[in-house]
């Protein structure tokens, strides 16, 4: 029989500065055990975080405020740096069409991040999946403890950082909720009560965004409408619901580390609390949030796919010491038929220059992944440093394992290319 210690806060070994020894795995498997998440340490009203939380100071750098502004790309007059903002009202027109798609190409190909409004999802189908999750993650953590779970084959599950147990970086100031759509199939049953008719609304949702994203990022690229389509890479939905509970000490930690999605596209909600910035010209700079918008990002196969034409680009969340934020992101990745289907540049996009990575199946790409991990969510695809993933080909007849050749991370690793 498992024994389930209820206080996190007995269960969570001293921090090093209150003994002579700091023993990470035995913290951070106390820790585990108490099926709490980060949420149950700020319940039992710990004033310092565990070691296990702690980020060097290299990873703390914060924007700066003046650098940054939150109006709509589409107000005009601002020399400021800012994430596009792109108002889709009207894009069955031909001219608001022609505009929007110029628009999306432009951010996708220096940003990697737009803001969509006028979208089309409707204002308290987004509230409410946001309450869904707060509801979730802030009822009793006895009531939640049954869907914690470390069992990636689970398509419902709740945990704190997918690879705790074993990722040597430190830790991400967050809990998540997940579910593993297959081809959009997943029984509203399996849903938690507290958020399922707000995860069934909100998927449907997605799913016909999706598809609208798809033809304006096909027609972005100058291609067909339905080429992104016929690709069938945005087939398969994984719904990740994090909830970064207020932190006693938010200078030492991170709600989300530094990272790229694996995934061919992301579009995500967030709460009106602020923290998600993108790195942009080597400065960190903020998503600010707008009522009613949804944030897209490429993701590392698009990148692969349109050959460094678009950008997935680093991004992380901060945590603050108010309020508690809350997210919703909805990675797209291929039809589950296709997970050993070789995926590369696509040739209309080539002009005669060579790809510059070879062709990966998207199987391969999450298992190569899944090995280096991410600084801090090795497990957890949704959140990997998939920069270390890319495979580009140098004149060596290696394959260059990073998306920029700056990353200090990066490895250089033999291959067949």
């Amino acid at each position: 029989m498992e024994v389930i210690i209820s206080s996190a806060a007995n269960s969570v070994p001293p921090d090093e500065d209150d003994g002579p020894i700091y023993n990470k795995a035995e913290q951070v498997k106390a820790f585990d055990e108490t099926k709490a998440g980060v949420k149950g340490l700020v319940d039992s009203g710990v004033t310092k975080i565990p070691t296990f939380f702690v980020h060097p100071p290299e990873n703390m750098q914060r924007s700066s405020s003046s650098n940054t502004s939150y109006s709509s790309s589409s107000s005009g007059g601002s020399s400021l740096l800012q994430v596009p903002v792109i108002d889709l009202e009207g894009i069955e027109s031909y001219g608001k069409r022609v505009k929007v798609i110029n628009e999306i190409r432009r951010a996708s190909e220096t940003w990697g991040f737009f803001q969509m409004i006028n979208h089309g999802v409707a204002v308290n189908v987004m509230d409410e999946m946001l309450g869904g999750v707060k509801r979730f993650h802030e009822q009793p953590h006895e009531m939640k403890m049954e869907w914690y779970s470390r069992d990636s084959k689970r398509r419902v599950r709740y945990f704190c950082n997918g690879d705790l147990l074993v990722n040597k970086s430190p830790a991400n100031w967050r809990d998540t909720l997940a579910f593993d759509f297959q081809d959009g199939q997943l029984d509203p049953s399996f849903y938690p009560h507290t958020c399922r008719e707000a995860v069934r609304e909100y998927m449907k949702n997605m799913i016909k965004m999706s598809k609208t994203i798809s033809e304006l990022l096909s027609e972005a690229l100058g291609l067909q409408r339905d080429y992104l389509s016929g690709l069938e890479c945005m087939e398969t939905e994984s719904l990740v619901c994090h909830y970064y509970p207020i932190c006693p000490q938010p200078h030492l930690t991170l709600g989300t580390t530094n990272h790229t999605d694996p995934s061919f596209l992301t579009i995500l909600l967030q709460d009106n609390v602020g923290g998600l910035q993108v790195l942009h010209q080597n400065q960190w700079l903020d998503v600010p949030p707008l009522e009613g918008a949804l944030v897209v990002n490429i993701g590392d196969f698009m990148q692969l796919i349109t050959n460094d034409k678009f950008r997935s680009v680093e991004h992380r969340v901060l945590v603050g010491g108010r309020r508690p934020r809350a997210s919703v992101a909805c990675f797209f990745y291929p039809s589950t038929a296709n997970n050993f289907k070789p995926y590369g540049a696509v040739k209309e996009l080539l002009s005669g220059n060579p790809p510059l990575y070879r062709e990966t199946h998207f199987s391969e790409y999450i298992a190569f992944f899944r090995s280096k991990g991410l600084d801090g969510e090795g497990e957890n695809k949704q959140e990997s440093h998939l920069k270390k993933c890319h495979a580009k080909i140098s004149n060596y007849g290696l394959f260059y394992t990073g998306a920029t050749p700056q990353s200090p991370r990066a490895d250089w690793s033999l291959s067949l290319v």
